[in-house]
């Protein structure tokens, strides 16, 4: 890894010299791979098309339906009043049936989706009467939203992403990074099974990475900026960026000027996606008190995470008051964020930037307030970004992703696309041609690391059909999503720990020396 990377670092000086050059060799990448790009890019969309012909999140289960109901609910309510309204509890926008509790770039998605959906099925989104519609066409134009936010925003970045590190790797080893970033089932299933629009959010921060690997920090920022204000959870990876930015800026000839810069980039992005609620203090309190709903609990449902897999040894909303709940779960996440973001303002690197952006994101997933089942998406996708680097973890970590989100993509009815897409990427992951490679490399453990990988798989299978056969007792109904839980809790806190030491193991390959124009 080491000598990869040092010729990668040689060749970027060059590079920098001659932009021309660089931007002729990435056309002349892209032509002669566009037929391998273009079949993965076209099946992953083709996949995305299966799933979304299953059922979603509360269809037909009113009163309060689920999160379709949610999204459909903001486009009506986003077209149909002022955006100073938005958030705002009124007559026409009662916030206690889906109250909008996204930043203001949802909000402004919703909008112009919504515009859409008016204009081919204006019932779809007509104020106050369309709660809990569903008809054949609207569910179609809906899914279509997100098919096309997902073509338009996830699988450019990721396109992006791939060119920029890996250009350098085998034909075959970079189809199938970008294939395990393409098809990462969960993603997948929760944007177009249960119905969300994660790749908006988990694309621009994509874009956002693949633009600090090209060295376009300004772009970064204001990608990874429209990120934040898109869903408030992409804070989750901010540890990283901060980290990163702040070690290349001081490393630079004029670190105070730099630093400042990406300070005005960052500050600007954010009026101008707020520009609508800066008319006064009250106007930004009233989203601000949304995007932070402390009210719910430091947890919901059954979330593999430290909070709630210990509430069976530790009463944690019965002993503690809520203020003293928040102040323990801060404390906790900013202990575990410190590590990796100290490591990366020492040492920034390529490569520890997405060691770091997994380790931040892990510690939010694991102890942060109000984390959700699918909040685990985020160190999913910083994952898969390592896949090659990784490919053993990466598999580990995505099959205990999968199994975390279960009970909630069962109670959707997406069982069937759940278990085809879990086979698919397995098979996929055993591609002959790049696993046999990794293993070549990692011979002297792979033996031991195999073995304890089928463990924790058989684990992983016959939860699986536990969890359909045998019905609970009726005192403990709910005691196979807590043993879910407890089993993916344990993985997560193992693969934490392992990557937190894999990142501060790479210092030696940081670069440190790296001149920084």
């Amino acid at each position: 890894m080491e000598t990869t990377q040092t010729k990668t670092m040689e060749g970027k000086g060059k590079e920098e010299r001659n932009p021309t050059k660089k931007s002729d060799r990435v056309v002349v990448w892209l032509l002669h791979r566009k037929f391998t790009l273009l079949s993965i890019l076209l099946f992953a969309f083709f996949l995305r098309i299966l799933v979304s012909l299953h059922p979603y999140s509360g269809a037909r289960r009113p009163p309060m339906f689920g999160d379709y109901e949610a999204q459909r609910h903001w486009m009506e309510i986003t077209i149909n009043i002022p955006p100073r309204e938005w958030y705002k509890n009124t007559t026409f926008n009662h916030l206690a049936y889906w109250g909008l509790d996204y930043p203001p770039l949802t909000a402004y998605q919703s909008y112009f989706h919504g515009i859409f959906l008016r204009a081919l099925d204006p019932n779809s989104v007509a104020l106050s009467s369309s709660r809990g519609y569903e008809t054949p066409l609207s569910k179609l134009l809906m899914r279509w939203t997100v098919l096309s936010s997902d073509a338009l925003v996830f699988f450019p970045a990721a396109l992006y992403f791939v060119i920029v590190y890996y250009a350098g790797r085998k034909d075959d080893e970079v189809a199938w990074q970008l294939a395990m970033i393409l098809l990462l089932p969960g993603v997948i299933l929760i944007d177009h099974g249960h119905f969300q629009y994660n790749c908006i959010s988990l694309g621009l921060t994509i874009g956002a990475v693949a633009a600090i690997i090209s060295e376009n920090d300004v772009l970064a920022s204001v990608l990874y900026c429209l990120a934040l204000n898109h869903k408030q959870m992409s804070a989750y990876y901010a540890p990283a960026f901060f980290g990163h930015l702040l070690g290349k800026c001081i490393r630079r000839k004029n670190p105070l000027l730099e630093t400042m810069k990406l300070g005005f980039v960052v500050f600007g992005t954010f009026i101008i996606v707020w520009w609508p609620y800066l008319s006064s203090v009250e106007a930004i309190l009233e989203v601000l008190r949304r995007l932070a709903p402390f009210e719910r609990g430091i947890y919901e449902d059954y979330v593999a995470n430290f909070w709630c897999s210990t509430s069976f040894v530790i009463k944690w909303k019965r002993l503690f008051s809520m203020q003293t709940l928040r102040l323990l779960s801060f404390g906790a996440t900013l202990a575990s964020i410190l590590p990796s973001t100290v490591h990366q303002i020492s040492v920034p690197s390529r490569q520890g930037f997405l060691y770091a952006m997994l380790n931040s994101s892990f510690s939010f997933y694991l102890f942060s307030f109000q984390v959700h089942e699918k909040s685990v998406l985020l160190p999913l996708v910083a994952m898969s970004l390592l896949a090659l680097e990784e490919p053993l973890l990466f598999h580990w970590f995505s099959c205990y992703a999968m199994l975390s989100m279960y009970p909630l993509l069962c109670r959707d009815g997406l069982v069937v696309p759940y278990g085809a897409l879990l086979l698919l990427s397995n098979l996929l992951y055993f591609t002959p041609q790049v696993f046999g490679g990794h293993r070549r490399r990692e011979r002297v453990s792979f033996g031991f690391r195999k073995v304890l990988m089928a463990l924790c798989l058989l684990s992983f299978l016959v939860i699986h059909v536990i969890y359909l056969s045998v019905t609970p007792p009726k005192r403990y109904p709910f005691i196979f999503e807590a043993f879910i839980m407890v089993l993916c809790f344990s993985q997560f806190v193992v693969i934490a720990a392992y990557t937190n030491m894999k990142q501060w193991m790479l210092q030696s390959s940081c670069f440190p020396k790296e001149k920084m124009h």
